[in-house]
């Protein structure tokens, strides 16, 4: 895809150099020459500009654009005004960073549906791994049901899914068994790696070190969690 990211702070940059990396044409934009010189070798190009400046922003190819991402977060003003010129340039698909409330209001208001916040998402996650004393990490599908990776709970290992029958027991689905192997990295040494299984049937058998990637309500997964 062709993408383009507004501000180059750490979220901006960090986001711009991993899309990069699974090999993403990235433009990045951002009014800082410092901030667009320390990332100009790990993305595809970069341009110096106030994007504010809708005459400025204009010149950008927004047309060929699949994903225009407003990163800025020090600035709120510069976010808005940024993603108000990407609206009225009519971008086909625009995703918003909010650093407060008022600022997302504004971009609901705006017609603006896809709006990040990276600064709560990441202190939720952590505060759901603190709660939930199991959880290695946790994605939310909405307010109330999540997937949730957890390590195995003893009294689990050695018994098959059927066995456990969770679905009904718990009120919560197994999507996968993530489990430790060994593989050579390109030197040729061996190391141990985390490998997903795959789609997991009845008959597998949990194992030791195992890490379970759940799926159900977060009330269901908190009893499940509750009870190992």
């Amino acid at each position: 895809m062709k993408i383009i990211v507004f501000g180059m702070g750490n979220f901006g940059s960090s986001l711009s150099i991993s899309l990069s990396g699974m090999g993403h044409e990235v433009i990045v934009v951002d009014h800082d020459m410092q901030k667009v010189e320390q990332v100009k070798d790990k993305v595809t190009y970069t341009i110096c500009m106030d994007s504010t400046n809708m005459n400025a922003i204009k010149n950008l190819p927004l047309s060929d654009t699949d994903i225009a991402i407003v990163a800025i977060g020090e600035n709120e003003g510069a976010s808005i005004m940024t993603t108000a010129n990407l609206k009225t340039l009519n971008v086909k698909r625009i995703i918003s960073r909010s650093i407060s409330s008022t600022q997302e209001t504004v971009l609901e208001a705006m017609g603006v549906h896809e709006i990040i916040q990276p600064e709560q998402d990441s202190a939720d996650r952590l505060a759901k791994k603190l709660n939930l004393k199991l959880a290695v990490e946790s994605f939310d599908l909405d307010q109330d049901y999540s997937i949730v990776e957890l390590s195995i709970p003893n009294h689990l290992v050695g018994k098959t899914l059927s066995e456990l029958n969770l679905r009904s027991e718990s009120g919560v689905n197994i999507v996968t068994i993530i489990r430790k192997k060994e593989k050579k990295n390109l030197l040729g040494v061996n190391r141990m790696v985390y490998v997903s299984e795959g789609v997991v049937g009845p008959n597998t058998m949990l194992q030791e070190d195992d890490l379970l990637v759940v799926f159900g309500s977060n009330e269901n997964i908190m009893k499940f969690v509750g009870t190992t």
